[in-house]
């Protein structure tokens, strides 16, 4: 079985590691290059069709990050990259790794595969046209929580630092998935591709917490003060947002989080934040 891995970041480097130590070959690809991954430029025809000549692999996933880019970059990277792809290589399962931020409640309720999608930000927007794009070619589409892992934590990192506040008075819910469980869960959904075409999955912990909660445990955790209040940052790339993100249908499908809940894993990955 082969791989083609688009994005070889942080996410991208741990599924080519979990692939291969599972015997499958990974063509890693990335827009720069490097880390033993080609340089290619997805949102170019050519640079996918030069891929295409080199074989067809068994799965594509798509796991390429915007680098902090806007709309433009999100419909070059995702949008583009995704009709590509599927252009290039038809018939070949696409796993396109969206957001969870496609969801833009802000009443705190549980949401589903099944919830509106009524992104605030023209980034959503473009998130949906990939999807829409991977579920008529016959992928699947995983909307994955905030990742972090070893060396990664923008929530660990500021509450360290004396960096966090606490916004509106910590009621707005935290959803996380570890990249270890997010490894898991691509490979798993892998191995079963046929029972996962043309479906949406959300990827989030089985844990949602409130600032407030999460706050609270992280001042216990490292005897440290509790960071200040402060109004609701409604500048945020993706919009703010409020809501409890399910993960039951694709626990349903046997995959469940080695990381429950952020702080399951939080003493462990403040070292590695230094």
């Amino acid at each position: 079985m082969h791989l083609l891995l688009v994005g070889h970041g942080y996410l991208g480097q741990a599924l080519t590691q979990q692939f291969r130590a599972s015997g499958w070959g990974v063509t890693a690809v990335s827009l720069a290059g490097g880390n033993h991954s080609l340089a290619c430029d997805v949102a170019e025809a050519q640079a996918v069709a030069a891929l295409g000549r080199a074989g067809v692999p068994d799965l594509i996933i798509h796991c390429a990050a915007s680098e902090r880019g806007g709309a433009e970059a999100y419909q070059r990277v995702y949008v583009d990259g995704c009709r590509n792809l599927l252009n290039t290589f038809p018939g070949v399962p696409l796993l396109f790794t969206s957001s969870s931020s496609v969801y833009a409640q802000t009443d705190g309720s549980v949401v589903t595969e099944d919830s509106p999608t009524l992104p605030q930000r023209e980034t959503g927007l473009i998130l949906l046209d990939a999807e829409r794009l991977t579920l008529g070619g016959g992928g699947m589409v995983l909307r994955l929580a905030g990742i972090y892992g070893p060396g990664r934590s923008v929530i660990l990192r500021k509450f360290l630092a004396g960096e966090a506040v606490m916004e509106d008075e910590g009621r707005r819910f935290l959803n996380q998935i570890h990249r270890e469980d997010a490894v898991r869960a691509i490979h798993q959904m892998a191995a079963e591709v046929p029972r996962h075409r043309g479906k949406v999955y959300n990827l989030s912990d089985a844990t949602p917490l409130t600032q407030l909660a999460c706050y609270q445990q992280l001042c216990e955790l490292f005897q440290r003060p509790p960071p200040p209040s402060a109004a609701r940052d409604l500048t945020r790339k993706r919009g703010w947002s409020h809501k409890q993100v399910s993960s039951a249908k694709l626990q349903a499908c046997g995959w469940q989080p080695q990381f429950p809940s952020f702080l399951d894993a939080a003493a462990a990955i403040a070292p590695t934040l230094r």
